[in-house]
């Protein structure tokens, strides 16, 4: 055997581990690298509350009053998060109609925050759900949600959010033909600039129970399967995020994020416009849960669980952790 020979028989293998050996050389060669500035962070403006409220179902969480939303606002900026997507509970809840209320919690928050200088975008959640009597994402005649009817309530409320100061309105009631309504609404308001983040495919999961107690949304009667896409179907979805791209979303979400990573490549391999992930409530009771009776480590997990979505191919990652994360990450 030659010499040539003999290096190449030794060398027929390749040492992957020699760039995995340290945390710095782990470091330099990451493929998906989490920021906090691809985080958006759920907060709850309640309008009946008068100090900070503890939410059980999310620990760490609290259902924030008016006038001490700017208190939230000001740590995730501090963090350095891309974003906060505000969720009101209303003083009284009606058939819907409560959501575009200029003076509602979510404009009024929107209104403190802008008003702070606070440099972070603004997302208002627009659905219906927090506020009608029977938790619905939309108009009920009798038993079924009356999607055409639900439009214009969708509109209104958006268009109030825009006026308040919104950066970016997000419907995440699943009406069929919400968005255009919406674009079109807010362009006639002359709200143009104001952006459009659809929850393009929101799945009917059993992952979303604890923000159902925050926002004290679940429904009275039924579930929301007969609007929300069906768990096995990821064709629709796609369908769903061409056919809100076409009506004039700027950017699309999918819900939830850790179930549906399949979704979220597949919505990545077929369109280049931002996409969104939402690690939902039930993800961050169940790592949290976990990690308190310490079958996990609670940092890793979180990252790990993160750094797949992203992988997937989310550039945005709404999240429970966001605050946790993004100290962790200033820690590396």
């Amino acid at each position: 055997m030659t010499a040539v020979t003999a290096g190449a028989a030794q060398s027929a293998f390749r040492r992957f581990h020699r760039l995995r050996r340290t945390a710095a050389l782990r470091r330099l060669v990451q493929e998906t690298r989490l920021d906090p500035a691809a985080l958006v962070l759920p907060v709850f403006v309640h309008a009946r509350a008068s100090a900070p409220e503890p939410i059980p179902s999310l620990p760490g969480h609290l259902r924030w009053p008016v006038d001490r939303v700017g208190d939230i606002a000001g740590q995730a900026v501090a963090a350095g998060i891309g974003g906060v997507l505000l969720f009101g509970l209303p003083d009284q809840k009606d058939d819907g109609r409560a959501a575009a209320d200029p003076l509602g919690p979510v404009p009024a928050a929107l209104r403190a925050i802008r008003g702070s200088g606070a440099e972070i975008a603004l997302i208002a959640d627009v659905c219906l759900c927090e506020y009608t009597t029977h938790g619905h994402c939309g108009v009920v005649r009798g038993s079924e949600v009356d999607n055409d009817a639900t439009l214009p309530l969708l509109a209104e409320a958006a268009v109030t959010y825009a006026a308040a100061g919104a950066d970016i309105v997000a419907p995440s009631d699943m009406m069929d033909g919400r968005v255009r309504a919406i674009r079109d609404a807010l362009d006639r308001a002359g709200h143009a600039e104001t952006a459009i983040l659809s929850y393009a495919a929101k799945y009917a999961s059993a992952f979303y129970g604890p923000f159902r107690e925050a926002a004290e949304c679940a429904p009275s009667f039924g579930d929301r399967s007969g609007y929300q896409l069906d768990p096995p179907n990821v064709r629709e979805a796609l369908v769903e995020i061409e056919a809100d791209l076409a009506e004039g979303a700027d950017a699309v979400m999918l819900k939830p994020a850790g179930p549906y990573l399949d979704v979220i490549a597949a919505a990545r391999a077929r369109t280049d416009v931002p996409i969104a992930a939402y690690q939902v409530s039930g993800e961050h009771a169940a790592i949290s849960a976990a990690a308190d009776r310490g079958w996990l480590d609670r940092r890793r997990a979180v990252l790990e669980t993160l750094t797949g979505i992203r992988r997937a191919g989310a550039d945005i990652v709404i999240t429970y952790f966001a605050l946790e994360v993004a100290e962790w990450l200033r820690q590396r």
